[in-house]
């Protein structure tokens, strides 16, 4: 039977759909780690979702498929910070790893990476994505009953420190002692509830502003790792299209500005202190991690962002704006 099949009839036997429903589910693209459907019923539209124990990448990449129930919890746990901002949650099947949640219409929502790409670089819009993750951060820092519900540093491990940081480690001797011990000193942190995937594809631009979806890295720990993960695709954004360069750094600012008067629970400098050696490390990993951009693709544009996260990692960055500093400078003699 094809996948499908068993969505349905899991669908049916947790009363989602009724027995005699025959609805047709539509594959949609851009999955890597689950299969995403669109499904019609009768009250309309809606996403099931369902995750793969092997990732869609090229390197043999496997993860644990509970970490569906994850990104459930997450997104139940991230609404009342969020409001609409976080799709809600419909139904979900733990033991056959899948939910169903909010459906999306591309008409209304369309994905901030195509957005990017097409050069529609609205400042401002970042500075919401940056409000959004500073009160889900906010509303969620120092809560022991939420990081009882989110011990899952084994996950994080496997999914982002491990593919990222440490694989890249692996491939730069040099630099394996400050990346293996950024890894360990985020791998230790508890602070409030990380998504873990805040990227460009995974944020709609809706009439209302952003939605974030696919929390399936969902941890309690460091809040720096959300803002250096966004942050890195942005300056990424400007190696892919330079004729950009100089709005997607906008962006990049915005997405500070809009996140760093947030942060309550802690220091504003500890955590940009935090963020910006994150952002350097995700920048490398993004060419010699387990997931490297699919859009870095010429040596050319590889080899810039090597060394340039390279020397920023060797020299240290104290904060996200000397970072991008750097980063400026850096695409100043391309």
């Amino acid at each position: 039977m094809p996948p499908e099949h068993d969505i349905v009839e899991a669908l049916k036997a947790g009363g989602f759909l009724p027995p005699d429903a025959d609805p047709h589910l539509e594959s949609l693209t851009g999955g890597v780690s689950s299969d995403v459907f669109r499904l019609d019923t009768a009250q309309g539209p809606v996403c099931v979702k369902q995750a793969l124990a092997k990732l869609r990448v090229s390197a043999d990449w496997r993860a644990p498929v509970e970490r569906s129930h994850y990104e459930v919890e997450w997104l139940k746990t991230a609404r009342p910070f969020a409001g609409d901002a976080v799709p809600r949650v419909l139904f979900e099947d733990e033991a056959n790893n899948l939910f169903v949640m909010s459906f999306y219409d591309p008409a209304t929502h369309s994905v901030w990476k195509s957005d990017l790409a097409d050069g529609k670089v609205d400042a401002p819009f970042a500075g919401q994505v940056g409000r959004m993750l500073a009160a889900i951060h906010a509303g969620c820092a120092g809560s022991p009953e939420i990081a009882a519900k989110f011990q899952t540093t084994e996950l994080f491990e496997d999914l982002r420190l491990a593919p990222f940081l440490r694989h890249a480690a692996t491939a730069h001797p040099d630099l394996a002692e400050r990346l293996v011990g950024l890894a360990d000193r985020t791998a230790a942190s508890r602070i409030t509830l990380v998504h873990g995937d805040v990227s460009p594809k995974n944020i709609l631009c809706g009439p209302s502003g952003p939605v974030l979806l696919d929390a399936e890295c969902a941890w309690y720990g460091d809040p720096a790792f959300d803002l250096a993960f966004c942050s890195a695709h942005l300056l990424l954004k400007t190696v892919w299209k330079p004729a950009h360069a100089a709005a997607y750094l906008d962006a990049f600012y915005a997405l500070q500005r809009g996140y760093l008067p947030g942060v309550a629970w802690e220091s504003t400098a500890a955590l940009d202190s935090r963020a910006a050696p994150l952002t350097a490390a995700i920048l490398l990993a993004r060419v010699d991690g387990k997931s490297p951009a699919d859009y870095v693709r010429t040596p050319e544009d590889k080899g810039f962002v090597r060394d340039t996260a390279r020397r920023m990692i060797r020299e240290g960055s104290p904060a996200m704006a000397a970072l991008a500093a750097v980063w400026k400078e850096a695409l100043g003699t391309r």
